[in-house]
């Protein structure tokens, strides 16, 4: 099947060529003197932009019929998946931040990190930022894990697929860095080890969210879902950014455990005879 998934060029092209074409025209508009005039078509150019690799996917998947009937077949349905990755979907990055700031505290932090605000760390033009974190997830999974990984997984292993995937991943969220008020500004003010660390932990997370879109039959919504809670769990509570490198680290120790019990899965190239044995 991975054979069909024969345009990445084309798809990962598009997909950041638009959006970071609107996201900088957005990043011009968020530093204006009177921005809140022009509000409305930041919000529209960085949902834009975000869709971009939805639409762009969907584009691929309807030319080619085979890929459209591949889609329908792995985009729903969680009966034939093993309540264990379920749980881990849901459950692991969460678990890790807990840990994190448990530990964090042990070290000298204050227990203030527990406390839930319900308001987000950064802000948006005109939509909620629950709602883009949310939205965000299901709409780039909807392209990484519809077509992108596909294929990238046609050319190379899934070990070397995850890290330049990773690589794209950080340069697609560049332009966000510069629109004021977004979570990635924030990160330039707090400091280069922060900004480091949120690279890092997008190789890790990308791994992860490989190995269960894997084990569960190249499920699209179990990584929607994995990205969701990720999302929406690093922001529930109020964490200190020294918790967060914690929380790479835990996971990178879970991703080392990972490649070690599944080295055929991530360095043995895919072909037609090995696809079925996932």
């Amino acid at each position: 099947m991975f054979k069909n998934y024969d345009r990445p060029f084309f798809f990962y092209g598009i997909s950041l060529f638009l959006p970071w074409s609107f996201w900088f025209i957005a990043a011009y508009i968020s530093h204006l003197p009177n921005q809140n005039e022009y509000i409305i078509w930041q919000g529209i150019l960085s949902i834009l932009g975000l869709i971009t690799p939805m639409l762009t996917a969907a584009y691929l998947f309807i030319s080619k019929p085979v890929l459209f009937n591949d889609l329908k077949n792995r985009f729903l349905g969680f009966k034939h998946i093993r309540t264990r990755y379920l749980f881990l979907s849901v459950f692991m990055t969460f678990t890790a931040l807990i840990v994190a700031q448990l530990f964090s505290v042990f070290i000298g932090h204050d227990l203030s990190q527990f406390y839930i605000s319900g308001k987000a760390s950064f802000d948006s033009a005109l939509f909620s930022p629950w709602f883009l974190l949310a939205f965000a997830a299901f709409a780039e999974e909807l392209a990484w894990h519809s077509y992108g990984t596909d294929a990238l997984c046609s050319k190379m292993n899934l070990f070397n697929a995850s890290l330049v995937f990773s690589l794209y991943w950080a340069f697609w969220h560049l332009p966000l860095a510069f629109i004021k008020g977004y979570y990635h500004s924030y990160l330039i003010v707090q400091g280069w080890q922060y900004m480091l660390n949120f690279i890092v932990s997008m190789v890790i997370f990308v791994i992860l969210m490989n190995w269960l879109y894997f084990k569960t039959g190249r499920s699209i919504m179990i990584a929607v879902l994995f990205h969701m809670t990720a999302n929406v769990s690093n922001e529930i509570f109020a964490t200190h950014p020294d918790s967060k490198i914690i929380q790479t680290i835990i996971l990178l120790c879970v991703v080392i455990f990972i490649l070690i019990r599944e080295k055929q899965l991530f360095f043995t190239k895919f072909s037609n005879s090995n696809e079925e044995k996932i």
